[in-house]
């Protein structure tokens, strides 16, 4: 295959259609939301080397809307990040999931998992930053979107980004986590992880976690809070006993319908608490 030059991959990619390919066969207790009464689709958020895709939904009425950042999982923004934007969409709030792994490839395309773990291992933390900081400026100048209730929350890969943007934007109101990393060897890409930045948070985080999530020990939760003890943010975890990764994952079998639910509960919740509603 021909290959692509970076300015042409950023001008030729455009955000996936349905379910990412090493997710099939998927669950049929998969949520669906309508779009009825939003606007929802692709839209494209100018960065510093070109622009991204992401994935927005909105009230089709209405203006001065709270933000939330939709930080997707290690399959990209396919149809859950999406329908999860417009999940937030139809409770009032401007909800955008950019694109994050555009300039390395398309994950949504592979067919395994182990294909897509080099893929997003090349994926800088700074770059990650820096676009989530051009997405709030977009959804602010754009997109009818209120600069001063802007929350973030992320699943697995983006749980550890929720934790990270929080301590790089200190604007952020409030974040929901979804069982992100929360330990990990620094590397010139990635060079910290929650457990790094937890002292000297100053954004309420929410952290939702599973007891049985094999990847996630449970000690590294247990240090995550005693750290973020010394810090001002106020931020929790919530344990589920008996959850396992991904658990709020509705298209897949590792979703947990009671834990799922109380947790979303708990996001809103924290959301409003935290004046993002």
């Amino acid at each position: 295959m021909k290959e692509i030059t970076r300015r042409n991959f950023i001008a030729t990619t455009t955000l996936a259609t349905g379910f990412a390919l090493a997710v099939q066969p998927i669950s049929a207790q998969v949520i669906t939301t309508e779009a009825k009464g939003l606007v929802a689709g692709a839209v494209k958020i100018p960065v510093k080397d070109g622009t991204i895709p992401a994935y927005r939904a909105v009230p089709a009425t209405g203006e001065n809307f709270p933000i939330v950042l939709v930080i997707q999982e290690i399959f990209g923004v396919h149809e859950h990040i999406q329908d999860i934007t417009r999940r937030f969409a139809q409770l009032g709030y401007l909800a955008i999931a950019p694109e994050l792994f555009f300039r390395e490839g398309d994950v949504t395309k592979l067919s395994n998992i182990d294909e897509i773990r080099p893929i997003v291992a090349k994926v800088p933390d700074a770059e990650v930053l820096s676009d989530l900081d051009a997405t709030v400026k977009w959804a602010v100048k754009s997109a009818k979107g209120n600069a001063d209730k802007l929350a973030i929350t992320g699943f697995c890969w983006g749980g550890r980004i929720t934790w990270l943007y929080a301590a790089h934007n200190p604007k952020v109101k409030a974040g929901v986590a979804w069982y992100g990393r929360l330990v990990g060897d620094a590397t010139e890409l990635q060079p910290k992880y929650p457990i790094d930045i937890a002292s000297k948070l100053t954004v309420p985080i929410l952290g939702l976690y599973g007891g049985k999530d094999t990847g996630i020990p449970l000690d590294t939760v247990e240090q995550m809070r005693d750290r973020l003890k010394s810090s001002s943010s106020k931020s929790e975890i919530i344990v589920y006993p008996d959850a396992p990764h991904a658990f709020f994952a509705d298209y897949r079998p590792s979703y947990r319908e009671k834990e799922a639910k109380d947790g979303w509960k708990h996001l809103l919740e924290w959301f409003k608490k935290y004046g993002v509603s």
